[in-house]
């Protein structure tokens, strides 16, 4: 999905407040994933699932930080996420259908706390660029 020069504003405009929070906003967008998909948590099989977890805060924020990363590297953003598409796809074999409910719940917590950036234009090139970074973690299953 091609990111317009609109959508690269947008996205270089919300992530950084994102970024400052990754593991709060990333834990809870998690949280939020393994509530209403349990069997998303297969691959955390030793996680306390209990809201505000440690280890799942701690796992949001890896989140939050790749895609700050790519969010830094919008013109290549496979390039940037190519080693962590490696690593879901060959070695902790992630189920590609979890990438797109993760989004979901990422794109559902930035509108909960960022309730008057997250205009529709911002949702339109976030959920873009969560789809790009989805289609580009899945990309190695094929």
């Amino acid at each position: 999905m091609l990111l317009s020069a609109d959508d690269k504003k947008h996205i270089k405009a919300i992530m950084p407040a994102i970024a400052a929070h990754g593991d709060k906003f990333g834990g809870e967008a998690l949280y939020r994933m393994f509530i209403v998909n349990p069997k998303t948590k297969t691959y955390f099989p030793s996680f306390d699932f209990h809201h505000n977890s440690k280890q799942i805060s701690a796992h949001g924020k890896k989140v939050v930080d790749a895609l700050n990363e790519a969010s830094n590297h919008l013109d290549n953003i496979a390039g940037s996420m190519s080693k962590l598409s490696d690593l879901h796809a060959y070695d902790l074999r992630v189920d590609p259908g979890n990438f797109p409910l993760l989004a979901h719940n990422i794109l559902v917590v930035v509108a909960m706390n960022f309730p008057k950036q997250f205009d529709p234009a911002t949702h339109k090139a976030l959920d873009k660029f969560l789809a790009t970074v989805s289609t580009v973690l899945t990309s190695k299953y094929r």
